[in-house]
């Protein structure tokens, strides 16, 4: 596995968008040499054939038995024996604490498996190394969690049961003091080894976490009730998710956060959320400043979203910067946004080549907003860079608001085009502030044919 070092400086990028019914997505993205570029790089990776079974050692799928010892000791032996297959047959399996997945291993979720995690913190220590809402500490472990593995992978048509509502989501009402400590400590830049959290305080898990992996594969499962973020990629290189299903709408339950990752592919996945479907990220003020890692090189297609939130969001942690992002072949049902690009002027970082194309929207809050101003409160010293941005054949039947981009007068947004966009029943058309170079052609609203706005 490579050092954080080594994965920094391999790093590259490239760029975004959006489409059809599934399965027809793939005219014009796999043309665009960008999206090509990225697919190339992107392989899925492979395992031995060997199989471990977890009911060969001693796991029992009756709803009750904690099988989270049979588990470790399938997943120890697989990695042991130099990789392969950890096979979860059909039952309901309890697992009393986090599934830690190492080097070489294939998770497997055969149809009928269905994983129930404990709502017990205790059960989640010791703390793991994570990053919490864009800063690193130490914390309650994720109940799936890889560190730094290579070929690491879920599979199945089986499911991952957080059981959230249960225990973890309640957290967030009483959140604030710890998410406030933790964020100026990663202002004061604290050694990352002094910011423990865990016992005594109410830092919320996340459900699935894969911290600096190579090759990864996540394929076919459901996640459902889940604790936090559902599935959060940090730091990793060589990421496929396809055929995944998120249904879970406890509070921030993003369906996947691809965080200061490189070379992702999302595909073919279904996203019922509480909050964002996508968020792609890179790390919080100075934490993202000091691990100076983009999210780049990312390609998000054919999915099926409905979402409390927004469907994409670029942000609002994306201090390392975040670049070369294609959304393209995707349909979204209802969402609070259809596209959030969410900085702040304490932030700093950069937002350059989101290419979003053939998306339907049905109904929306708002079509579209990019804006400067998300809960910063530190004195607006730091603002973002956002360019280039481009939405090609997008349509949206109804939102309250149709198209926002707000900069300041020290950052204004740059080059945004819009072309072949259709919004057919806007509420409030539009709202452009501090945009240079906004180019608008062929765009619709409530019929009218835009030719500038101001």
């Amino acid at each position: 596995m490579p050092t954080r070092r080594e994965f920094l400086a391999a790093s590259g990028a490239t760029l975004v968008g959006l489409a059809l019914p599934r399965g027809a997505l793939l005219g014009a993205a796999p043309e665009d040499p960008a999206v090509a570029a990225i697919l190339r790089r992107i392989v899925a990776p492979t395992f031995p054939s060997r199989a471990f079974r977890v009911t060969d050692h001693g796991a029992v799928g009756n709803g009750v038995a904690d099988c989270r010892p049979a588990f470790a000791q399938a997943i120890d032996a697989c990695n042991r024996a130099g990789g392969g297959r950890v096979i979860v047959p059909a039952g309901r399996w309890v697992s009393n604490g986090p599934i830690h997945l190492k080097s070489a291993v294939e998770l497997h979720l055969e149809a009928g498996a269905t994983i129930r995690f404990s709502a017990d913190p205790a059960h989640y220590l010791p703390m793991v190394l994570t990053r919490w809402e864009g800063t690193e500490c130490y914390n309650y472990s994720p109940l799936v969690y890889a560190y730094e593995a290579t070929n690491v992978a879920i599979t199945g048509p089986g499911t991952l049961d957080g059981n959230g509502a249960a225990g973890f989501a309640a957290w967030r009402a009483k959140q604030d003091a710890d998410v406030n400590r933790l964020r100026q400590m990663g202002i004061d830049q604290v050694p990352v080894h002094e910011r423990v959290f865990g016992p005594g305080h109410v830092l919320r898990p996340g459900m699935v976490q894969l911290f600096g992996c190579r090759n990864v594969l996540l394929d076919g499962f459901t996640i459902v009730d889940a604790t936090f973020w559902s599935v959060h990629p940090l730091l990793c290189q060589n990421v496929t998710m396809r055929g995944v299903t998120v249904r879970s709408r406890n509070p921030n339950n993003d369906g996947i956060d691809p965080e200061s990752s490189v070379d992702v592919l999302v595909e073919r996945c279904t996203f019922d959320t509480g909050d964002d479907c996508i968020a792609v990220k890179s790390g919080r003020d100075q934490d993202g400043w000091r691990v100076g890692q983009a999210a780049a090189n990312i390609v998000l297609r054919d999915c099926d979203m409905t979402s409390l939130k927004a469907a994409l969001c670029i942000g609002s942690e994306m201090s390392g910067g975040v670049r070369d992002v294609h959304l393209y072949g995707c349909r979204v049902k209802s969402c609070a946004t259809g596209a959030y690009f969410k900085t702040n002027l304490d932030r700093g970082g950069s937002i350059r080549r989101v290419r979003i194309h053939d998306v339907t929207i049905g109904e929306a809050e708002s079509f579209i907003n990019f804006t400067t101003a998300y809960q910063g409160y530190r004195g607006g010293k730091f603002p973002p860079d956002v360019r280039d941005v481009s939405l090609e054949r997008v349509t949206c039947d109804h939102a309250k608001t149709g198209i926002r981009a707000v900069g300041v007068p020290d950052a204004p947004l740059r080059d945004l085009l819009l072309r072949d966009v259709t919004l057919t029943r806007a509420d409030v058309p539009h709202e452009v502030k501090y945009v240079e170079n906004l180019k608008l052609e062929r765009v619709r609203v409530n019929g009218q044919l835009l030719s500038g706005l101001s």
